[in-house]
């Protein structure tokens, strides 16, 4: 694979250097394509002797280096010594060399085998990424339909609803290990599907967590799936307004009894699907609606739906400048919503999606930046793998860290994503304007 063009060139405040100037702390930049060396990035600095040996031993024609990442100072260069044949430094030393050369050929070669050992596990997790989001837009254009066809047709919406549910499902629990952050611009779809795409998702999340046996994690899909039909009926200049009056919180709150109607009329709604299109918005405490239902009065569907809606109403808000972080939505309902749910259910939801969900942006102990892309295994809560921000390795050969096995690397702290530049962001959440949904993590 031939480097790309600004690959051999200098970067804006870099200069060139040679192999003599390679050294613990200099920064240096390979200009070869990141698949054909065995380092991890092709732009860093260098951390020992070893490193700055292996780097010799490539006898690239090149090398850049930004004098401003170095951490010690750059070594003027040192031409080449002509210093003729080595016969008069003795077979030792030719002895020398050449099992110096030796090594570090092995070491290359097992750091080149270690790291296509992470390209596969990276190629293996971007294909499941894939898939799982051919599957989202399948079902946001089946869902989209039906939402949009629902008054027209209802119960032909119905079957396609239950068909997304049924098959959501079914993916679920075939690949429990998995855990896939989906995150598609709502402008791809129907605003209304993309978020009953997430609200479902989570809902089954929560369900399978809980231990719903699998006829009735489909009935909680259809359920989560048409527990905003209502909306259909409401002036969308109430809905877009986040800031609602109390008239406008009034026609808002119908939702809730005009969708149960809507839905009832087609006839093949079970009740627990009827209950989270009536109930979603009740609260634990009693001062939701529609009925001020409260505690273990309001039915479990709707309990469950409840905990989704609010979760994706926190990650993907009208306002998006309003928008948290999975991580920031988790601490939110934690910390300062508890009472408005089901505290046995919340909890459940807590551990299903980790204390750093998919889709949550973190700083690691050693500075990078990433973005968690997988759930951690149920012994490391704290652990989950994370793809780095590293703009030299093209998106498509991110390097993606299972915190789970380099035990080197922790998570220090969740970052908010309105702090973040937006080239980062565009890197490691190319469709952050988004709809979150959330493909199963382990029970």
């Amino acid at each position: 694979m031939p480097p790309a063009p600004d690959a051999i060139t200098a970067h804006e405040g870099e200069i060139c250097i040679d192999a003599s100037q390679l050294r613990p702390g200099v920064h240096v930049r390979l200009p070869i394509p990141w698949i054909e060396h065995q380092f991890m990035f092709n732009s860093f600095v260098i951390a020992d002797d070893e490193q700055a040996r292996l780097i010799a031993a490539m006898r690239l024609p090149q090398l850049f280096c930004d004098p401003t990442r170095c951490t010690v100072p750059l070594p003027p260069s040192q031409a080449a010594a002509s210093a003729g044949p080595d016969d008069d430094r003795g077979a030792d030393r030719e002895a020398e060399r050449a099992a110096e050369k030796e090594r570090l050929a092995a070491l290359a070669a097992a750091r080149m085998a270690e790291k296509q050992e992470r390209s596969r596990v990276m190629s293996e997790l971007r294909g499941r990424l894939d898939k799982a989001q051919q599957h989202y837009l399948g079902a946001a254009r089946a869902v989209g339909g039906a939402i949009r066809d629902f008054a027209r047709n209802p119960r032909e919406s119905i079957k396609q609803v239950a068909q997304v549910s049924e098959e959501s499902t079914a993916a679920l629990l075939a690949d429990p290990d998995s855990a896939i952050v989906l995150i598609a611009e709502k402008a791809h779809d129907d605003g209304h599907a993309a978020h009953s795409l997430s609200v479902m998702t989570l809902a089954l999340l929560l369900g399978k967590q809980a231990g719903l046996p699998e006829a009735a994690l489909r009935a909680l899909g259809i359920g989560a799936l048409l527990h905003d039909i209502g909306k259909l009926l409401i002036n969308p200049a109430i809905l877009r307004n986040s800031d609602r009056n109390r008239h406008e919180e009034t026609i808002y709150q119908t939702h809730c009894r005009r969708g149960f109607d809507e839905a009832g009329r087609a006839g093949s709604l079970t009740a627990p699907m009827l209950d989270a299109i009536l109930h979603h918005h009740e609260r634990f405490d009693g001062n939701g609606f529609p009925d001020r239902q409260s505690g273990n009065a309001i039915p479990l569907a709707a309990r469950m739906v409840a905990i989704a809606n609010r979760f994706d109403n926190l990650v993907n808000p009208v306002d998006y400048r309003r928008a948290m972080s999975p991580s920031e939505a988790l601490s939110t309902m934690w910390t300062r919503e508890q009472k408005a749910f089901d505290g046995a259910l919340l909890q459940l939801f807590v551990r299903a999606m980790g204390v750093y969900p998919p889709g949550s942006i973190v700083q690691l102990s050693d500075g990078r930046v990433g973005a968690v892309v997988g759930s951690a295994p149920g012994g490391k809560p704290l652990s989950p793998k994370v793809m780095i921000h590293a703009p030299e390795v093209p998106r498509r050969q991110s390097i993606i860290v299972d915190l789970a096995v380099d035990d080197a690397l922790t998570i220090e702290r969740p970052l908010r994503l309105q702090d973040r530049p937006t080239e980062e962001l565009d890197y490691l959440l190319p469709r952050r304007k988004i709809n979150w949904s959330y493909l199963p993590a382990r029970a």
